[in-house]
């Protein structure tokens, strides 16, 4: 097994591999398809031991817990490196985020159930769609928002998952590159679970390597849970972060948006689960429920900065 490195803004996963628990505006669901978000700072990461006595006794073999508002959105930054790449499968609630397969699979090409740092930089929901994934946002569990309530029926795991896996000996280098000259680049109670927010356009993007590049014995695995904002507050003593700005107020004041110089790539496409699961305006329609939501906004006319594929530079 890989080693895992907790820290408070990071996860490091073996040496190279790195994760982000990123801030970021939740977008409308109002079928609009949005650019990317801005990230607004880096969620704190906690680890399990800290307080194992105020957390629920069935976390006691996870790693780490990060602090979210209901309703709040968030992002995944990958930091890897190119000279040797990893792979990398995502799961929500026990749910593949790409494909919508539950449990523990084994790295599949068709449909290809894992993502490769680098190239890919971010991940901010499952895949909805060819370019297009819907946005992960923090939901309370046995409510039936959750994507795992959608999937299986049942609401239990809520955490994210990692698991990040070593190319197999011989194919990439085993020392990093000698450095270019130059300038550097610029870089217990209700238990939350992660549901399906707005639309935005991001590319999950095809295995260049080929998964045979990938050994499957070889890997680390990380399990992050989530408290809501009371709950972090009672569990830890310290404050949780200030709620994100509204999507509108921040469109409204002409601060820019995102997308990738990245045309020439292909994207996965969505299986028909995922493409099929209830967003958490579907879900408040058939519960009655009327919450605050975000104003519309004109995805046609935001400021929109086109980025090179760089993790994180989305600020």
């Amino acid at each position: 097994m890989i080693e895992v490195n907790i820290q408070r803004q990071a996860i490091r996963v073996g040496l190279r591999f790195a994760v982000s628990f990123q801030r970021t505006l939740r977008i409308p669901d109002d079928g609009q398809i949005y650019p990317l978000p801005p990230g607004l700072g880096i969620f704190p990461i906690f680890t399990v031991a800290e307080a194992a006595e105020r957390l629920p006794p069935e976390w006691s073999k996870s790693d780490a817990f990060i602090p979210l508002y209901q309703r709040e959105a968030l992002w995944l930054g990958f930091h890897g490196a190119r000279w040797k790449p990893n792979a990398v499968q995502v799961r929500i609630g026990g749910v593949n985020a790409l494909t919508g397969e539950t449990g523990d699979q084994p790295l599949r090409s068709e449909p290809q159930n894992y993502l490769v740092c680098p190239d890919q930089p971010w991940l901010d929901g499952i895949v909805a769609g060819t370019g297009s994934v819907r946005q992960f946002v923090a939901m309370p569990l046995q409510l039936g928002y959750t994507v795992e309530a959608a999937v299986t029926g049942e609401e239990h795991r809520g955490a994210i998952e990692l698991t990040v896996y070593e190319p197999k000996p011989g194919i990439f280098p085993d020392e990093p590159p000698p450095e270019p000259k130059g300038p550097p680049r610029a870089a217990a109670g209700l238990q939350m679970g992660i549901g399906a927010g707005g639309t935005m356009k991001q590319k999950i993007y095809h295995d260049r390597h080929g998964i045979e590049v990938w050994d499957p014995d070889n890997f680390g695995r990380v399990t992050v849970h989530l408290l809501n904002s009371a709950q972090f507050r009672e569990v830890t003593g310290f404050e949780p972060p200030t709620t994100p700005v509204d999507a509108a107020a921040y469109a409204d004041a002409g601060m820019p948006w995102f997308d990738l110089y990245d045309e020439e790539r292909a994207s996965l496409a969505a299986t028909s689960t995922l493409a099929g699961v209830k967003t958490i305006a579907q879900r408040d329609k058939e519960r009655g429920a009327s919450p605050a939501e975000s104003e519309p906004i004109d995805a046609e006319h935001l400021h929109v900065k086109k980025l090179r594929n760089e993790p994180p530079a989305r600020q």
